[in-house]
Order: structure tokens, then C-alpha cells, then sequence
């Protein structure tokens, strides 16, 4: 399965030298954690898949296809683990304060993407927040930027 990582992003992406982690760990990382909240409520609905879509392209400037095969791997990915720090900790090395704020905003919108807040959602939410280390007023000033629209 890393071979299929690896291939699919010495295809589709070239790297900047300068990068500490490689990008393609980051944006799986990150796309994981986009499944699980898809996934917390034990209901799939389109409009969550398609903000993870739409979330990845834009933040990563992949396109569609990338981005789709982006989640296949990511997929693949969190079914295999058993915690989040695998994800969380690339993730706190990697990305900058604003980054992460990022992504806990775009795990609010996925939450909120089928119209509801399961407890289960919010719970991941303040999880996440919590093990980026993002601080508890940007956790509430993203909810609140996603419910405002």
C-alpha cells in the first residue's frame, strides 16, 4: 500500500526540497482524519464526501482525480489504525498554527456537511482540537464561522 502512496504522488505532485515532512504524509494525515468525521456518525451522506473533496483540492491544489485517489488511499489508511496519533502527531510537525486551525474548521464543515451535529462529531472535533493544540477559541470561532456560512 505505500508503494501505491508513493507512486501516486511521484506522478501526480513534485516536492519542494525545503518541505521537513513530505507533503503526501501530511495530506494523507489529514485526509484520514476528513474520513473518520465522515464516518462518526455512522452515516455517509454525499454532501460530507463531497466538502472532503472539495476541502483537499483547494488546501492541497490537487485535482478531482488526485484528490479522489487521495481519499481511496486515506481510507485504506484509517481503516488499518487504531488511534490518531499517527495522523495527529505528522500533523502537529509538519503544519503551522494556522494550518491546523484549518483543519479543524474543515472537520467542523464535514460534521456539519449533512445538516446535523451528532455528539459524536463535536466529540472528534474537540478531540482533534485538543491533540493539534489548537487553542479553544479558534475551536469555537471555526464552528462558528461554519454555522454562519
Amino acid at each position: 500500500m505505500l508503494n501505491q502512496i508513493k507512486l501516486f504522488f511521484d506522478q501526480h505532485i513534485t516536492f519542494s526540497t525545503e518541505t521537513i515532512l513530505p507533503e503526501e504524509s501530511l495530506h494523507l494525515a489529514c485526509a484520514a482524519l476528513f474520513i473518520e468525521m465522515m464516518h462518526m456518525d455512522d452515516k455517509v451522506h454525499a454532501n460530507e464526501y463531497d466538502t472532503i473533496l472539495k476541502s483537499i483540492s483547494t488546501n492541497f491544489s490537487l485535482s478531482t482525480e488526485e484528490a479522489n485517489t487521495l481519499i481511496v488511499l486515506a481510507t485504506q489508511e484509517q481503516k488499518q489504525t487504531t488511534d490518531y496519533y499517527q495522523f495527529t502527531s505528522l500533523i502537529n510537525k509538519g503544519f503551522s498554527q494556522e494550518q491546523k486551525t484549518t483543519v479543524i474548521k474543515t472537520l467542523w464543515q464535514i460534521a456539519y456537511a449533512d445538516g446535523e451535529l451528532d455528539k459524536h462529531e463535536e466529540y472528534m472535533v474537540r478531540k482533534m482540537a485538543d491533540l493539534l493544540h489548537v487553542p479553544h477559541l479558534d475551536f469555537i470561532k471555526t464552528k462558528h464561522q461554519v454555522i454562519d456560512g
